[in-house]
């Protein structure tokens, strides 16, 4: 994604400012602005002379054309709204940029057993932890990747979380095998700054990299389900407590929801809510099921073809002597 202070036009720029002025995170920064500065490419015209019509068919663009997902859509619609109700001051033409409308599925969740073959398909130490953490502590993948030193409490076994989704700060439970393993893991690289480094010790690990070496993995531990992604250890996270018996209200705070009816979606995939659940096949009498044969009626007579029997020779007596 292309950062905001390269290669934009000034009025982009300005947009930039402005949600810098905000206390926009870098990452909403970069992402609205690339979207604003695809959209304006798109026409090859200045943003100011773009009106209700461009946007109209550059939706209709998105949606045809680049067969962009719900969430790229959205994003290319919050930067517009911001864009021309801040930094152009045009609320008229707000009115008429839609949302998309996103779909309600069920997130994939691993089982235990799945979850061990997918971390022992990993041989690089560095790699396969931060996948540990995300599925130990219900991180988000950035999050496990801008840990620092200082972030692990060994004396209270706590994980400061700094800035996470919306700027929010929360502390998680580290369990004992958890900090075992990061504690083996620091003796062997010696780490300073963040705890999973990327090139150099003062940036954090890159986030493709960790997603296609999960990738790679899911496929070499024959995992079938689709979409398994380090997310997927979060929901995995989720959905054991709720499992275990952990209220929903503390997996909301752990998760660090804004709200706790996002994290309602994890209600759907507990097994023992679902396995209680019967089938109706098991209310019908069991004359309705296929192949039934009443005990007390006596069975039907079923006429036997003849039987063609081939006559034996007969032997002849012996003449008396």
């Amino acid at each position: 994604m292309t950062p905001y202070q390269n290669r934009l036009t000034p009025l982009v720029k300005r947009m930039a400012e402005d949600m810098l002025v905000r206390n926009f995170s870098p990452s909403t920064i970069n992402t609205y602005t690339y979207q604003v500065d695809r959209f304006q490419k798109h026409f090859d015209k200045p943003i100011e002379e773009l009106g209700e019509e461009e946007i109209h068919q550059y939706q209709v663009y998105l949606v045809q054309v680049k067969k962009a997902s719900w969430s790229a859509f959205n994003q290319a619609v919050c930067g517009l709204r911001f864009l021309y109700e801040v930094t152009l001051r045009k609320p008229w033409t707000v009115k008429h940029i839609p949302f998309g409308k996103r779909p309600k599925t069920l997130p994939t969740v691993l089982g235990d057993e799945e979850v061990q073959r997918l971390l022992g398909c990993i041989s690089y130490d560095k790699h396969r932890l931060v996948l540990l953490v995300c599925y130990a502590a219900g991180l988000r993948l950035s999050e496990a990747t801008h840990i620092k030193l200082g972030d692990i409490d060994g004396e209270r076994s706590m994980l400061h979380i700094r800035s996470g989704k919306g700027r929010k700060d929360r502390y998680v439970p580290l369990s004992p095998r958890l900090l075992n393993e990061l504690r083996s893991y620091w003796k062997l690289e010696r780490p300073t700054d963040y705890l999973f480094a990327g090139k150099t010790a003062n940036v954090p690990l890159s986030t493709a990299t960790v997603q296609k070496t999960c990738k790679m993995a899911a496929a070499q531990a024959r995992i079938t389900k689709s979409h398994v992604s380090p997310h997927t250890l979060r929901h995995s996270y989720a959905t054991a407590l709720l499992e275990a018996g952990v209220d929903i209200l503390t997996i909301s705070r752990l998760l660090g929801h804004s709200c706790f009816v996002t994290t309602m979606v994890y209600l759907h995939c507990r097994r023992p809510h679902l396995e209680r659940a019967p089938s109706p096949i098991d209310w019908l009498p069991i004359r309705q099921c296929p192949k039934w044969v009443d005990p007390c009626q006596p069975s039907p007579i079923v006429p036997q073809a003849p039987v063609h029997r081939v006559p034996t020779p007969r032997r002849r007596r012996a003449a008396p002597e």
